[in-house]
């Protein structure tokens, strides 16, 4: 049985692949997409039941094609997300098998392309794309066993407040899905303690402008790369219930406790460490700084946005930010279960080519591998701040394209204008002698 053979083989069947495939599509690029699931699989099955967008759908789309039916400035639902995706790679043709796991990638020994090993068989691919995204794996700080007496999920596995065990929540992480699953447990009845790191927080809208939009204009989506120290820094932003400020000290006056960061665990007790008063101070400045930047912008250009004075106040200090716990005992503060909202970590093992470093991940620029016709797409900050967002994507996949069609031209050279010039200076050799 013959062997099947594309052009470009991508890998992941999520917002990376189909953007990438109108972009390879659009250039005549012959490829085929493989998604081991269904298409946007992880916004259908991953994470809890009422997550939205953290971003106005105005905002946070491919430039095509809108969310009809749905408001400009509407937060949607994961699974609005996911029809939206097959709606798109339906518009764009998108070659995508679903159900098609890729299980190893290698070179082909003594000619260029790969063998590529599935779980439908085998497939020769001239070049390769992995376009897993930024979220493969969930990861679990070794903080304290599995085997310990209390259900321990992470976040990404949480569904809704009824899935867990009767009793008191721990929610270790205060990005945006701690800070909302948190928010979620509370206001289900729950008794939440929440541990809040270093984190960004800006305003949800300010000057009657979304923050989306404040980044845009601002030119900090652009951003190409993290300041140095702030690799583990996340951000802290909502749209649920129609979208607001994720602010620690209102979470706090409803009745969630907060803690600094989780630190070590012994015979019942969690310990954490004293940083809340700083992880809660560096976030307010994160957010001062962004209205000032905000105003600086309307001043110099002249806009008509109302001002905002209201967004200046602060809830006051609740009691476990001046105390804050050092520790809590879990059995004593009836915590049954604990939700780690402590991110995720990228998996290539399936890749056998030299074009990562010593921690395994991706050598690249802008996606573009050190290792001849090997890409990336969807890697956290690929190119820019808004690289995993929708829109991010989508441009990202647009470069990625570019350099392919580029190299598919260098290979079609076959020497001929070179072969001309020659033949020009022979001849022009022969005129001269003669």
């Amino acid at each position: 049985m013959p062997v099947e053979k594309t052009d470009t083989l991508v890998v992941g069947g999520g917002q990376a692949g189909i953007a990438l495939s109108e972009h390879l599509g659009n250039k005549g690029v012959p490829h085929l997409i493989l998604e081991k699931n269904r298409i946007a699989e992880a916004w259908r099955s991953g994470r809890w039941d009422t997550l939205v967008t953290n971003g106005p759908v105005w905002h946070d789309r491919f430039p095509n094609l809108e969310f009809k039916g749905n408001a400009a400035d509407e937060f949607v639902s994961k699974d609005r997300v996911a029809d939206y995706l097959e709606e798109y790679a339906a518009m764009v043709n998108a070659p995508i098998r679903t159900g098609v796991e890729v299980l190893r990638a290698e070179r082909l020994p003594g000619r260029a392309g790969f063998r590529v090993e599935t779980s439908a068989g085998e497939i020769e691919a001239r070049r390769i794309v992995a376009a897993t995204g930024a979220f493969q794996h969930p990861v679990i700080p070794p903080i304290m066993a599995q085997t310990e007496r209390l259900e321990q999920i992470h976040s990404f596995h949480y569904k809704n407040p009824g899935q867990l065990p009767e009793g008191a929540v721990m929610v270790v992480g205060a990005g945006s899905s701690g800070a909302q699953i948190a928010d979620e447990l509370n206001r289900a009845g729950r008794k939440v303690f929440l541990s809040v790191g270093p984190h960004d927080r800006p305003p949800r809208r300010y000057r009657d402008r979304d923050f989306v939009w404040w980044l845009g204009v601002l030119g900090l989506w652009d951003v190409a790369a993290q300041k140095p120290g702030t690799e583990h820094v996340t951000i802290s932003v909502s749209g649920a219930y129609g979208g607001h400020t994720m602010d620690f000290r209102r979470l706090a006056s409803e009745g969630v406790t907060l803690t600094g960061m989780a630190d070590r665990y012994r015979d019942g007790v969690l310990s954490f460490r004293g940083d809340l008063q700083a992880n809660i101070a560096a976030g307010d400045a994160n957010y001062a700084g962004m209205l000032d930047a905000a105003d600086a912008y309307v001043a110099r250009t002249g806009l008509d946005l109302p001002e905002e004075p209201a967004a200046r106040k602060a809830w006051p200090d609740p009691d476990c930010l001046t105390n804050p716990l050092s520790e809590i005992d879990l059995a004593a503060e009836g915590v049954s279960a604990i939700i780690w909202a402590t991110g995720f970590r990228q998996d290539f093992n399936w890749m056998k080519v030299d074009a990562f470093d010593q921690r395994g991940a991706p050598i690249h620029q802008r996606g573009v591998s050190v290792e001849p016709d090997v890409y990336f797409l969807g890697l956290p900050w690929q190119s820019r701040r808004g690289s995993t967002f929708l829109w991010g994507v989508w441009h990202d996949a647009m470069h990625i394209a570019d350099q392919i069609a580029i190299q598919r031209d260098y290979l079609a050279y076959d020497g001929t204008a070179e072969q001309i010039a020659a033949e020009q200076i022979t001849a022009e050799q022969i005129t001269q002698d003669a």
